[in-house]
């Protein structure tokens, strides 16, 4: 088991980010993860800056702890060939301890570049053409790749790592499963949803298992929970409307209904380590075993000595309840 903690780029600048990393890796976290994003998802979060200049600078100024994106989506407003060449040298940089997440993406971020946003069956399409493009460039060589959607035109990336990162790839139902276990290492998933794993493996997927667990830290519950709905309410919608819409203000129409108690359903909120440790048991229990913290709660650093004090042992002695009978 390994915990790693989320890094909200829609809710802090850059150098705050960074910050919040070097405090990570001083708690215990075994990685970061970032959003690739190119808006936030609600006007009022107020930041989305570039997540691989982030990355690169969090590789300066940390030792130990990981860093993966989560997730960066190499078909639209990026080529796979930038992916393959960014993730390549930031590889180098942290000396190996870099995974590249990868998705399909949503329009929110993808349609900035004025090149529309395709259909879930062609955004899968293309997902498997950016995959095999990356791969093929990390092959070392001079490499060309025509594809139905992508091509690549005598490309090398020069500077290459001993070992390529591990590809961990988003997955939300069957199809993106299967492309996971086909075309990447890993595999990354936001809900506790027992058959995402189980697609995954029943394509023959082995490798790690990756996801996001929601939680809100703050001295009471109602405190956690408004900071959830004043920045993060937008994690209620689903994954088929946070794939869809196009801008923030967008996603301020759509989660105008949403409750307190709506929010208290999803997140662990408030201090009790039991709710937090119980939210995560719900992910191993479903066959997930790298855990991110996504805390929405307003103190990172408050956020911080609570997983320290209180959550890390218990969360990496966790095992799949149906292990124990």
């Amino acid at each position: 088991m390994q915990i790693g903690y989320k890094l909200a780029a829609e809710a802090f600048g850059p150098a705050e980010l960074v910050r919040q990393a070097v405090r990570a890796e001083r708690a215990g976290f075994d990685f970061v993860e970032i959003s690739d994003h190119y808006h936030p998802w609600l006007d009022n979060q107020g930041h989305s800056p570039f997540a691989w200049t982030v990355l690169g600078t969090i590789a300066a100024k940390t030792e130990r702890i990981g860093l993966a994106t989560g997730v960066t989506c190499p078909t639209v407003r990026y080529h796979p060939a930038i992916i393959a060449q960014a993730a390549a040298t930031l590889a180098l940089i942290s000396e190996g301890r870099f995974v590249l997440g990868v998705g399909s993406g949503e329009r929110l971020n993808e349609h900035v570049v004025g090149r529309g946003f395709p259909d879930v069956r062609l955004r899968h399409e293309m997902l498997r053409e950016a995959l095999e493009i990356i791969r093929l460039l990390w092959r070392g060589g001079y490499r060309s790749y025509e594809g139905k959607h992508l091509r690549l035109e005598d490309a090398r990336v020069f500077d290459l790592p001993d070992e390529p990162p591990l590809i961990a790839v988003a997955a939300s139902g069957e199809p993106s499963a299967r492309i996971a276990a086909e075309l990447g290492d890993g595999l990354f998933a936001t809900e506790d949803k027992p058959e995402i794993v189980r697609h995954y493996r029943d394509a023959g997927g082995a490798g790690p298992r990756y996801a996001e667990v929601p939680m809100a830290w703050a001295p009471d519950e109602r405190t956690a929970a408004q900071a959830v709905l004043e920045t993060s309410r937008w994690a209620l919608t689903g994954w088929k409307v946070m794939s869809e819409l196009p801008n923030p203000v967008n996603f301020e129409a759509a989660t105008t209904t949403v409750r307190e108690e709506d929010v208290l359903g999803k997140f662990a909120c408030g201090s009790d380590p039991d709710r937090f440790v119980e939210a995560a048991q719900g992910f191993v229990d479903a066959g997930y075993d790298r855990l991110v913290m996504q805390n929405a709660g307003p103190d990172p650093d408050g956020f911080m000595d609570f997983y320290s004090g209180e959550l890390d042992g218990r969360l990496r002695a966790l095992t799949p309840r149906g292990d124990a009978d």
